[in-house]
């Protein structure tokens, strides 16, 4: 499938994204990648703050592809679409990045203590990689969205 089928199937609209919108949503990952490693906050706000970084970066991907999510699985189908943008090489990375949308939902609305240290970790630890795939894609294919 492509993004215009999942258009086509109502599961994304067409978007006009611009550059300050681009610089806004990085700045809301530097800040939420920084707030994910203070010392003090539980394993699972951690967790959660690197999880939102994650999906902020999924989001640039979308919206500089032309593209918004609805809001019916709005989180869901963000992160599914990141190898419909970075290629299918990144099938593994967005099954990750679902079970942390699960895990994510779990600390945030149902109970404590489900993210360990380690699952907050290595998530901080792939969204500052992903960070640095999505600057170069964005970089190489609109860099009219870059500063």
């Amino acid at each position: 499938m492509s993004l215009k089928d999942w258009q086509n199937n109502g599961w994304l609209r067409p978007h006009k994204t611009s550059l300050q919108e681009v610089t806004d949503l990085f700045a809301i990952v530097e800040r939420d990648l920084q707030d994910s490693q203070e010392s003090g906050l539980s394993s699972d706000w951690r967790f959660g703050i690197a999880y939102n970084a994650a999906l902020k970066l999924c989001t640039i991907l979308i919206y500089a592809s032309g593209y918004r999510s609805e809001k019916n699985l709005q989180h869901f189908r963000t992160l599914a679409a990141l190898p419909l943008v970075l290629g299918d090489v990144k099938k593994p990375d967005a099954t990750y990045l679902d079970a942390c949308r699960v895990k994510r939902n779990t600390v945030e609305y149902d109970m404590a203590g489900v993210a360990s240290g380690e699952d907050a970790d290595e998530l901080i630890e792939f969204v500052i990689g992903l960070k640095k795939e999505v600057l170069e894609w964005l970089t190489f294919t609109h860099p009219h969205l870059c500063t």
